[in-house]
C-alpha cells in the first residue's frame, strides 16, 4: 500500500537505528520531545524507543487535545448538557473526561441527551432531524480540527439553522510550545513537529523554536520509519550544529499550511485573551473562539455556564506528564488507581494521551527493564 507499507519496512527501519547510532555523541544525553500524541502511541505500538540508543531519550509533550481540557472546561460542558431539551454532541474520547462533578457519560447516565459524533456535521445533521431542540457541539482539538468545526458552522449560518450552536475549546499549539521553551527545569535538545496539526499551519509556524530558542524541529510523519527517520534528521542537525526547522513528512505537509482551511479558521473564530490548560495553568492567545460574526452559534454566549476553575486531582501528575518533566510511569496512581477503565487524568483517558500509550504499549517494555 503506497505510504504506509514503506514506512513500515523493517530493514529500512533497522538501516535508520544503525544510522542514529552512528550519529550520536559517545557520553552525551539526548532529550527530544514529540509534541503529538498520536507520535507516542505510534513509539510505544512500533517498538521505535527500543531501537534507539540508550543516550536519546523521548519525552511527551502538550499535543493531546482531549488532554489539555482542563476539568472546570468539561464542567461547563455537563452543565449544558443538563439544560432542558438540548442534545450535547461530542468526540467519543470527550464522554470519560473527568470533571469536578463526574463525566460527560455519567451525566448521560442521569439523563442528560448526550450523544457522540464522528463529526461536527453529524451535529448539524441531529439539529435538522430535531428542530425543537438545542444540540450542542462541543468542539475541541487543535489546528488540525479546527477548520471542520468552521465549515460546519458556515453551513450551518448559510442554511440558517437555529437550533444549532457550538461550545469552542479548540485550541492551537505554539503558545503552549513557548510557554515550555521559557520554563527553567525543563532541558531539551529538540522537537518532533506534529504531522497532524502541520497539515494545516505549515512548518512555518515552526521556525521561532529554530530561530530564537536555537533548537531543531523537524515535522514528523507517523509510521515508524518516519518517526526513526526524524530523530535522525534531529541528531544530525545536533552534530553540525545546526538549527532548522525540516519537514519530514513533506508528502502531506506544504511549507505553507493548507491556505484554504486557514481562510475558513480566520472567518469563524478569534483569538482567546487567556485560556487554562490542563497542568500549564493559564496561556495567552491560546485558543480559539467564535468570532462576533458567529457570536449567534456561540453555546457560551446562549446558556449560562458555571466558569469555574477547578484544580486537578492531587494525585493525578498529567500536568508534569504533559511538560515532559515525568514518564507515566513515575506517576503515583500509574496503573493502579488510574487506568484507561477508571482514569483520574485525561491522559489516561484519550487515545492520544501519553499515559494511555504507556499503559497499553510501554507499560510491557518497562516491567522487563525493571525485571
Amino acid at each position: 500500500m503506497k505510504f504506509v507499507d514503506e514506512f513500515r519496512d523493517p530493514e529500512l527501519g533497522g538501516a535508520l537505528a544503525r544510522e542514529i547510532l552512528s550519529t550520536v555523541e559517545p557520553g552525551r544525553h539526548y532529550k527530544i520531545m514529540e509534541v503529538c500524541g498520536g507520535h507516542t502511541h505510534s513509539i510505544y505500538k512500533y517498538g521505535v524507543d527500543d531501537l534507539l540508543p540508550a543516550n536519546v531519550e523521548l519525552v511527551h509533550g502538550p499535543g493531546c487535545p482531549v488532554c489539555v481540557i482542563p476539568m472546570g472546561r468539561v464542567d461547563d460542558g455537563i452543565a449544558i448538557a443538563h439544560e432542558p431539551g438540548v442534545i450535547f454532541t461530542c468526540f467519543g474520547d470527550m464522554l470519560r473526561v473527568p470533571g469536578a462533578d463526574g463525566t460527560l457519560l455519567d451525566a448521560k447516565a442521569q439523563g442528560a441527551d448526550v450523544r457522540m459524533v464522528y463529526s461536527p456535521l453529524d451535529a448539524l445533521r441531529i439539529a435538522r432531524e430535531n428542530p425543537d431542540r438545542e444540540v450542542v457541539f462541543f468542539a475541541i482539538g487543535f489546528e488540525t480540527t479546527a477548520p471542520s468545526t468552521a465549515l460546519t458552522l458556515m453551513r450551518a449560518k448559510a442554511e440558517g439553522v437555529p437550533n444549532f450552536s457550538c461550545m469552542c475549546n479548540h485550541v492551537t499549539i505554539v503558545p503552549p510550545l513557548r510557554a515550555l521553551l521559557d520554563s527553567p527545569d525543563l532541558r531539551l535538545d529538540g522537537f518532533i513537529g506534529p504531522g497532524h496539526v502541520a497539515t494545516i499551519v505549515g512548518a512555518r509556524p515552526f521556525e521561532f523554536i529554530a530561530a530564537d530558542y536555537g533548537k531543531p524541529v523537524v515535522i514528523s510523519g507517523f509510521e515508524p520509519v518516519d518517526l526513526l527517520q526524524s530523530v535522525q534528521m534531529i541528531l544530525a542537525q545536533l552534530r553540525a550544529g545546526r538549527c532548522e526547522v525540516e519537514n519530514q513528512y513533506s508528502r502531506v505537509v506544504p511549507h505553507e499550511g493548507n491556505i484554504r482551511a486557514l481562510t475558513c479558521m480566520s472567518e469563524v473564530f478569534a483569538l482567546r485573551p487567556h485560556f487554562e490548560w490542563r497542568g500549564l495553568g493559564f496561556i495567552s492567545q491560546s485558543a480559539l473562539r467564535l468570532s462576533d460574526a458567529y457570536a449567534d452559534l456561540d453555546a457560551e454566549r446562549r446558556y449560562s455556564v458555571p466558569g469555574v476553575r477547578v484544580a486537578d486531582p492531587k494525585a493525578c501528575q498529567c500536568g508534569e506528564v504533559l511538560k515532559g518533566v515525568i514518564k507515566p510511569w513515575e506517576c503515583k496512581v500509574f496503573g493502579s488507581a488510574c487506568t484507561p477503565e477508571h482514569a483520574i487524568g485525561t491522559c489516561m483517558v484519550s487515545p492520544e494521551g501519553a499515559c494511555a500509550a504507556y499503559y497499553n504499549y510501554g507499560r510491557f517494555a518497562r516491567e522487563r527493564e525493571v525485571v
